[in-house]
């Protein structure tokens, strides 16, 4: 039987995706700034308010703190709020309440109360918002214990992912590449959750890793692509999951191809291209032909002129560049 698609983009699959989610649990909410009258900063909840009235589409004050404290209260009371913080870098605003409280409330109770609270939020560049609002600050969160870092970059994940995670019995946060909003593309008919603990191989290869996850894994699907025209035929690997990490996924791929190139949007130091570059070291060092190759973003506030922010960011003609130098030696 031939399986029915259908056409939508990125920002269409997550508001699908919490349509579900508020039609299976009567528990579950949506709470943040404009999520309800405006249909969220990014139009992801627009025409939920209209379907599902204000006591489950909650506009909140201006006040992240607030409202993600107020989440975590509602986890722990069994509700299963959908916190929506609007950018990143306004998470830093909530940062107390989610590294002190949720991600530390079972270890602190002794194993007693969980928070199974999703928060839900906009990262990276490539949008002209500047310096302020194109943090790619989602390898900060993987540093945590005690939460789930997710970052949906198809359209089966970014419909999929919203209800696997609100299973969970603990926080998981939900970064959404504001660049692929808009992306439009196929999805099945009978479309529903997905794992969220498993990286996806997208495109198999013999001579080369690529790994990368969110906007960035679309550039390396591109780069692939310009690769193979010229005989390079490359694994590229989607993270998905960031915190916990699917060590075994990317290691089989450089047992494999003997080269990894990693691709992330976040700065280099610290980068959690970094750690995903220690890991194949330490668990797979003697596979390697070649030492571990990164592409990250340059270490600088965000231009907003457009040219000097995609000077910045990682593109497909870097991938492309410094995968041959790779093969090539």
């Amino acid at each position: 039987m031939e399986q029915q698609l259908r056409k939508m983009n990125y920002r269409d699959a997550l508001n699908e995706g919490l349509r579900e989610a508020l039609q299976k649990d009567e528990r579950v909410f949506l709470m943040g700034e404009d999520v309800g009258r405006y249909g969220g900063c990014f139009a992801v909840s627009k025409g939920l308010l209209d379907e599902f009235g204000p006591e489950r589409i909650r506009d909140t004050p201006l006040s992240e703190s607030a409202f993600t404290g107020a989440g975590i209260g509602a986890a722990l009371g069994g509700m299963r709020p959908i916190v929506e913080i609007m950018t990143v870098n306004f998470s830093l605003l909530a940062l107390d309440q989610i590294m002190n409280n949720a991600a530390t409330y079972l270890h602190m109770s002794g194993g007693l109360f969980n928070v199974p609270l999703v928060i839900r939020m906009a990262t990276g560049g490539g949008k002209q918002l500047a310096a302020q609002h194109s943090h790619s600050l989602e390898g900060w969160y993987a540093h945590i214990p005690g939460i789930k870092v997710l970052c949906p970059a198809t359209l089966e994940d970014a419909r999929g992912m919203l209800w696997s995670a609100l299973l969970d019995p603990d926080p998981v946060l939900i970064f959404e590449p504001a660049v692929l909003y808009p992306m439009e593309g196929e999805l099945s008919a009978d479309a529903g959750p997905v794992a969220i603990d498993q990286a996806k191989l997208l495109r198999e290869g013999k001579d080369l890793t690529l790994i990368s996850y969110g906007s960035c894994l679309h550039k390396c699907l591109e780069a692939a692509s310009i690769l193979a025209e010229e005989g390079i035929e490359t694994d590229v690997i989607d993270l998905r999951t960031l915190r916990p990490l699917d060590d075994e996924s990317f290691l089989a791929s450089v047992a494999k191809t003997h080269r990894a190139l990693i691709v992330d949007e976040g700065w280099r130091s610290g980068s959690l291209a970094a750690e995903v570059s220690a890991r194949i070291m330490e668990q797979a060092f003697y596979q390697l032909d070649a030492p571990v190759e990164r592409i990250c973003t340059a270490e600088v506030p965000m231009p907003y002129a457009k040219h000097m922010e995609e000077a910045a960011l990682p593109q497909v003609s870097s991938i492309v560049a410094t995968a041959r130098r790779m093969i090539d030696g």
